[in-house]
């Protein structure tokens, strides 16, 4: 881990579509050991910027950008990173619940025998204290043999998480990871961000200003590819600097 409690640092990042301009002109800090909530209105760069930071971007057409985005001071740019190694340290959970068709079990063992991890105990051991984290063992225990797909789809998120922590990554990256979700099914995966921010850096975006007040340390406004205003959480909704920060956070646009 760096010196300076910075986890990712991004310089003059801009990013296009074809010649639609998602970022203009990003910098900013995201701290480590926090959770760092991104907000703001559809279509504003949210999840775009979240999909730079493990390059997931790269797999759309015709995507170009500038600038710089440093994780602990290496440039995610440079021409000699590795994908495989950066998507395991900079894990992610998308929007809708994906498991893969196979066992519950195997859902989670996948990235770990990826990386040549295929001892039966080690195995084991990983997949039990990967969906402990993800407070989903004591619910699956029993039935680690049957498909990930016949869960509910909170507990298919929570899969989701747990196949993304068994790769031990340093950052989690959640993309609404709720928003497909009932109330219930959003409280626990709530409770679970809050648990796991004493381990892992977390960043998510989320529509749901309640949500980001609930779960955060930080909390970056995007609005038009443009980052607004960044500040801790509690200021952001009590005392923004900027007017626009502001008329979003009250609702009357967004």
């Amino acid at each position: 881990m760096s010196d300076n409690g910075v986890i990712f640092s991004t310089e003059a990042l801009n990013l296009w579509y074809g010649k639609n301009q998602a970022l203009k002109n990003i910098n900013v800090n995201i701290k480590m050991q926090k959770v760092t909530a991104i907000i703001g209105p559809s279509g504003c760069g949210k999840s775009t910027f979240l999909k730079v930071l493990n390059r997931m971007v790269d797999l759309v057409p015709n995507v170009k950008y500038t600038g710089s985005v440093n994780l602990q001071g290496h440039n995610i740019f440079d021409e000699n990173i590795n994908l495989v190694n950066l998507r395991t340290r900079v894990g992610m959970v998308f929007q809708k619940p994906n498991p893969f068709p196979k066992s519950i079990f195997e859902n989670v063992a996948f990235g770990p025998r990826i990386h040549g991890k295929h001892k039966k105990s080690e195995l084991n051991e990983l997949v039990e204290k990967s969906l402990r984290q993800a407070a989903l063992w004591d619910e699956v225990k029993d039935r680690l043999n049957e498909p990930g797909l016949s869960l509910s789809g909170g507990q298919q998120q929570r899969l989701c998480i747990a196949r993304t922590l068994a790769n031990e990554p340093e950052v989690i990256l959640m993309d609404e990871p709720t928003s497909a979700l009932d109330p219930a099914a959003t409280s626990r995966i709530e409770d679970l961000v809050r648990s796991l921010r004493k381990h892992y850096n977390i960043i998510i975006v989320t529509h749901n200003m309640q949500q980001a007040g609930r779960v955060s340390d930080e909390t970056f406004f995007f609005l038009n590819g443009e980052l607004i205003e960044t500040d801790r959480t509690e200021v952001i909704f009590t005392n923004p600097k900027d007017n626009r920060t502001e008329e979003y956070i009250t609702g009357r646009f967004g």
